[in-house]
């Protein structure tokens, strides 16, 4: 079993999932014979926020390269950011660390392809919305994917900063998730909606999304059971 590293507090409640999730699945795999070695390096989810958000992504990618070091010198073999956002640097982080990150937006991408889809929707911070770096393996590999208005994803992103990355999860703000996917649907043609946010899958799942779901969280960590298992 290959030592798990992740880089979390970007926020803190997608970091719980992933820990909660990573031990109990495999232990479950392994029928209670094993569960990971696994080592968290938490960022200061203000400071992070902050240089994403000033557009100061030589600083961040600094930041984030030295969590990410730690976790090597500590032993880890399967390293990954634990949100979306902080993939603005992606190739930056592995330019400076030599580390082949486990990245968010190639493993759902080769979920999406799996179950071919042509055109999906994208939610997620502001950033992960209106950047390339969720978009451009999806580009690559001939998908489209399109984004809400501009007043949705204004309205999408307060909700995951004010609310879900407090760990707030309200039914009013579920119902103004799924009008919006469901407009995607009938206006767009989305077949499939990414959860772009790890933080998302707190309010959405495939039970009550419109259309089908593509939990970046569940299809990042069963690529990261994979890896470690192997």
């Amino acid at each position: 079993m290959k030592k798990i590293g992740l880089v979390g507090g970007t926020g803190p409640e997608s970091t719980l999932m992933y820990y909660k999730e990573l031990n109990g699945r495999i232990d479950a795999l392994t029928r209670s014979a094993e569960m990971p070695d696994l080592a968290i390096e938490s960022v200061n989810f203000r400071r992070a926020w902050e240089l994403v958000s000033s557009g100061n992504y030589e600083a961040l990618a600094g930041y984030l390269a030295e969590k990410i070091e730690n976790l090597s010198r500590s032993g880890c073999e399967v390293i990954s950011l634990t949100a979306a956002t902080m993939h603005v640097v992606y190739d930056e982080l592995v330019r400076k660390t030599g580390v082949r990150l486990v990245s968010i937006p190639e493993s759902v991408c080769a979920e999406s392809r799996a179950r071919g889809y042509r055109k999906v929707g994208l939610l997620g911070t502001i950033f992960t919305m209106e950047q390339d770096f969720m978009k451009k393996d999806f580009v690559r590999a001939g998908m489209e994917v399109v984004v809400p208005g501009k007043a949705d994803r204004e309205l999408i992103a307060r909700r995951i900063l004010e609310e879900l990355e407090l760990g707030i999860v309200k039914e009013e703000t579920r119902e103004e998730f799924t009008r919006i996917i469901r407009e995607m649907r009938d206006e767009q043609g989305i077949q499939a909606v990414i959860l772009g946010c790890t933080e998302l899958p707190l309010l959405l799942n495939p039970g009550n999304c419109p259309v089908d779901c593509l939990d970046s969280v569940e299809i990042h960590m069963q690529s990261l059971i994979h890896l470690a298992m192997a």
